[in-house]
């Protein structure tokens, strides 16, 4: 029963988070620097952290878990009532997998409960609570709040003056939130006070914040914004990111059809040789047909692809290359290489072209990688379901079996 059940917890875990990466990558609005997948990956391992210092039953350790990673899926619905569209998505979805129902509203209840206002009635969920603001302690703190003003202000919700949004997270420190949990009281109330200190010497040294503002205003096309800089590197991360998950979902079929082909060349074919095992043939055929297939598909995925690797100079004044690609310049001396880069760096706008041809270029291969890779996975699944339907037509009309009944018949008659 303990096996069995720790199998059901697993196998909801999983669907359930392949479900919200997909979700909240294909269907979330990139304006959402913050509340995004990233977010919830935070929210998830923060979840896992505190649960393994409680004492609550593996049933609820699980419904955290499935609210961790489906309390901000309502974002996708957009941000007002964002909680209630949450809870909506993960009802809908626990509901089609099957989920009991009353822990589906303990996981409604609890995804309710990271509201801001709110005030959570039982330790399920002071630890979500918890969990849902982490970052408070964490050394990206900083990082992680100017991700948060961007949102806001591409979202049209509100534009905080970099003075004004200081004196707002020293108020939540302040007085605006807690920790509820003995464990984070115990190891993140620390950290989160070293932020809030950090937070306060920067507001005492507001003039100085004030003449980099205006430095920074003055010599604002020249130099790139910090929340320009945090939108490149969050988007080139999460592509990096998504292109490693598609690398490992094709390394797993690679496996799977590189055990069954052994298989079948271990187990099956050798006794085709037997003409009583004929009917097996056409079966065998597909199984294996299939199978190579979708470790060919699995391969063209994951295949690198390099250009040239050289460029000229004309190339670098008329921008046509984009430096920031090592397949455009691993055969060039690094004299050639470090004389490109300093031309590149005298001009800003070709420092943005390149990384918006980086981050482009890097949509269209995991565009090809994810296309490939739902190709391999459909042909996988149909051939393993005509291989089935092949074996158990073969065992059933032309088994053994079945021809010593056709042969009494013949001799019968």
């Amino acid at each position: 029963m303990g096996i069995y059940y720790q199998f059901s917890m697993s196998n909801i875990l999983d669907s359930t988070q392949q479900f919200v990466t997909d979700l909240l990558t294909n269907q979330l609005d990139n304006k959402f620097l913050y509340h995004n997948l990233r977010h919830t990956q935070r929210v998830v391992k923060s979840t896992k952290e505190l649960l393994e210092s409680c004492s609550l039953s593996d049933k609820d350790k699980e419904v955290l878990l499935l609210v961790a990673w489906l309390h901000d899926t309502g974002y996708t619905k957009g941000t007002k009532n964002h909680e209630e569209s949450s809870c909506e998505i993960a009802e809908d979805f626990l509901t089609k997998e099957g989920y009991n129902v009353e822990e589906i509203e303990k996981v409604k209840s609890c995804i309710l409960s990271t509201k801001w206002n709110a005030t959570p009635s039982n330790e399920m969920e002071m630890i979500i609570r918890d969990a849902d603001s982490s970052h408070f302690a964490q050394s990206s703190y900083l990082e992680t709040s100017d991700l948060l003003r961007e949102e806001l202000k591409l979202l049209g919700l509100k534009n905080y003056s970099q003075k004004e949004w200081l004196e707002l997270n020293i108020q939540v420190f302040r007085t605006d939130h807690q920790y509820y949990t003995d464990y984070a009281k115990e190891n993140w109330l620390e950290k989160k006070d070293k932020n809030l200190r950090k937070l306060i010497k920067d507001k005492k040294s507001e003039k100085k914040l004030a003449k980099k503002e205006k430095l920074k205003a003055q010599f604002k096309s020249e130099s790139p914004d910090r929340g320009i800089q945090t939108l490149y590197r969050v988007t080139l991360k999460n592509h990096i990111t998504l292109s490693d998950i598609a690398d490992t979902k094709a390394n797993i079929l690679l496996s799977v059809n590189a055990i069954i082909i052994s298989l079948a060349l271990s187990n099956l074919i050798p006794k085709l040789d037997n003409p009583s095992n004929d009917y097996l043939i056409y079966p065998t055929v597909i199984f294996v047909f299939f199978s190579v297939v979708s470790m060919i598909l699995a391969v063209l995925a994951t295949r690198p692809n390099v250009t040239s690797g050289e460029f000229t100079k004309d190339d670098v004044k008329n921008k046509n290359v984009n430096l920031l690609f090592f397949g455009n310049f691993h055969k060039m001396a690094l004299s050639e290489y470090e004389w490109a880069i300093q031309e590149m760096l005298k001009d800003k706008d070709y420092i943005y072209t390149s990384l918006t041809k980086d981050l482009y270029f890097l949509g269209i291969v995991l565009n090809r990688k994810y296309s490939l890779l739902r190709w391999t996975y459909t042909i996988f699944m149909i051939g393993m379901i005509l291989s089935v339907i092949a074996f158990a037509v073969s065992f059933k009309f032309f088994g053994p079996d079945r021809k010593l009944e056709l042969l009494s018949q013949v001799l019968v008659f």
